[in-house]
């Protein structure tokens, strides 16, 4: 069996306990981190868009951080969008300062219909240095 181990930012929010699930695995030496959202500690959406995607890359941030990453250590990312179209003018220069380093990692953007009350989520795969 593999050995997982899970990993939480030091900030934990809300969401991991009402949810019942990890910030992120660890599993040999790659980090597999759940979506992230732009929630605050309680739990709730930040209301502004563009702040709400700052939030989920900060929180992000936290959960590579507590797995001894940076953002240089992401291999994979696939973000979720209510509606793209619309949202992507707003996330790319926000992407762009957290992953605009190259060679950029893999990515995979997805519209969907719903996202818990959240419009945006992040979700990656690093490699643990």
């Amino acid at each position: 069996m593999t050995t997982r181990q899970a990993i939480f930012p030091a900030d934990r929010h809300a969401l991991y306990e009402r949810h019942g699930y990890s910030a992120a695995i660890r599993s040999g030496d790659l980090l597999f981190v759940s979506g992230q959202v732009g929630s605050r500690a309680d739990g709730s959406p930040e209301p502004d868009f563009a702040d709400q995607v700052e939030r989920a890359f900060e929180n992000l941030k936290a959960t590579l951080a507590a797995a001894g990453c940076t953002f240089d250590d992401v291999l994979d990312v696939t973000s979720f969008h209510t509606d793209p179209e619309r949202q992507l003018a707003s996330v790319l220069p926000i992407k762009d300062r957290y992953l605009g380093t190259k060679p950029y990692p893999a990515w995979t953007a997805i519209g969907v219909t719903w996202l818990a009350g959240f419009d945006f989520e992040i979700k990656v795969i690093a490699r643990i240095p």
